[in-house]
């Protein structure tokens, strides 16, 4: 299945031109290095250089930048089976800092501190009405993006991904041995979300809803996590004829 935020428009590092200054194209190449942490979630310095032309010393620089400014984390890469001699590689995250600017949720603590207010004043039920009514809007627009989608629940999570791609979710959906998942790499609420995880069940909820079948969230950025993971089990009687690695980022 093919990914849904590929990163065809990114164009490889150029110097500066004529009159433009060395900070203005370091800026630049940052800029493009946080949208490719923020569509991929942890990503080596390796990966990171090769999609954006850099050499290893050059994109070294702009990570130390970054991770001296409080941009970025470095975490050891997660192997899976055996790991063989040596260190593992290490990966680079957003911090939470980077993400927010990265979006337009700009009001974390008013929409928190109204959702407590719900929650005093209506209680549980009240906050689970408020997330489901939040997310309908978003139900209708990707409902009507998906409309050429077919029945196949894998397929349907592709046109998916591309309808919350474009409402700003960074979001991409892959087939995998069990099944297919889907990966949102930014979520607008999560700050909120963190405190109230009835907007991300509510979320949950469309995502099944539109693929047309049971799925199961397996990470969320709320709880800390790289991306948000969603896994759709694969259909009886229905057998993909690809399979490529999962793109869920470490915990």
């Amino acid at each position: 299945m093919k990914n849904a935020a590929a990163l065809s428009g990114l164009q490889p590092a150029v110097a500066p031109a004529a009159g433009q200054s060395a900070s203005v194209a370091d800026l630049s190449t940052r800029d493009r290095v946080t949208q490719l942490l923020l569509e991929r979630g942890a990503t080596t310095a390796v990966q990171l250089g090769s999609a954006l032309g850099l050499s290893p010393a050059a994109i070294r620089r702009h990570l130390d930048a970054m991770l001296a400014d409080g941009d970025v984390l470095a975490r050891d890469q997660a192997v899976r089976g055996h790991r063989g001699r040596g260190r593992p590689a290490k990966v680079f995250v957003l911090t939470d800092a980077a993400r927010g600017r990265c979006g337009t949720h700009h009001y974390d603590n008013m929409a928190t501190a109204a959702l407590r207010w719900i929650s005093r004043n209506g209680g549980a039920e009240a906050v689970e009405a408020f997330a489901t009514d939040q997310v309908a809007a978003l139900e209708t627009r990707c409902r009507v993006a998906m409309e050429d989608a077919g029945d196949d629940p894998l397929a349907r999570a592709e046109a998916l991904a591309g309808a919350l791609t474009a409402e700003g979710y960074a979001a991409n959906a892959s087939t995998i041995a069990s099944g297919g998942q889907l990966c949102q790499h930014h979520c607008p609420v999560a700050h909120v979300a963190a405190e109230f995880p009835q907007l991300c069940e509510a979320e949950t909820a469309v995502i099944s809803r539109l693929v047309g079948t049971h799925v199961q969230r397996l990470a969320t950025i709320a709880h800390g996590d790289g991306v948000c993971t969603t896994h759709i089990p694969a259909q009886p009687g229905r057998q993909s004829a690809k399979t490529v690695t999962t793109v869920r980022t470490d915990r």
